[in-house]
């Protein structure tokens, strides 16, 4: 019989508030809160505490407090990955993000959806797809990244914006909903 885990694993409609689930993310807000709570000097505990929640951490890792998860397990951060106050990723699927990744504040990174319709919705259903970033991409305060997008590499989100569909590399794009507006050359090197 496949687990609700399973399920939102593998991108099909699941039951998140089962026992499994439910003591997963509990284990996950007890290391939040840790980790929200400790001393900005003790980058050394900090450091321990990101690596046994999140699922891979390259070297050079930042993220500034507050931050919100729901499993940490999901969320694989290349090197060199910074994150500034408020980044909330809810990590029902996997969150993929490369290196020299820069993220601004209040930044939402949602893997996490529900049926459109009323009557699924309201029987607890929900669903959840995985977030690509790539290397070298500089995310604006306030963006939203939905369920299933895919940034690519060398890329600028600019602040404000709604990512409801994938992003080629090498571009700037912004908006509600995000769209590319250039590409980034060789001679854009301001």
């Amino acid at each position: 019989m496949t687990s609700e885990k399973e399920k939102m694993l593998t991108g099909e409609l699941y039951h998140a508030f089962g026992k499994e689930l439910s003591r997963e993310r509990q284990k996950s807000r007890t290391l939040i809160y840790e980790y929200n709570a400790i001393h900005p000097e003790n980058s050394k505990r900090k450091k321990e505490v990101l690596n046994e929640l999140l699922g891979e951490a390259g070297g050079n890792l930042t993220i500034e407090t507050p931050f919100r998860c729901d499993y940490g397990y999901n969320i694989k951060v290349g090197k060199n990955f910074y994150a500034n106050f408020n980044l909330v990723i809810l990590d029902c699927a996997s969150v993929k993000i490369g290196d020299n990744a820069l993220i601004g504040p209040d930044v939402g990174i949602y893997t996490a959806g529900h049926p459109l319709h009323h009557s699924v919705r309201n029987e607890g259903l929900e669903y959840a797809l995985p977030v690509v970033i790539g290397d070298n991409v500089w995310i604006g305060g306030h963006v939203v990244i939905n369920p299933g997008v895919t940034i690519g590499d060398n890329v600028v989100i600019g602040s404000g914006s709604v990512v409801t569909r994938d992003i080629p590399s090498n571009v700037v794009a912004f908006g509600n909903p995000c769209k590319v507006h250039r590409e980034i050359t060789e001679e854009n090197q301001e």
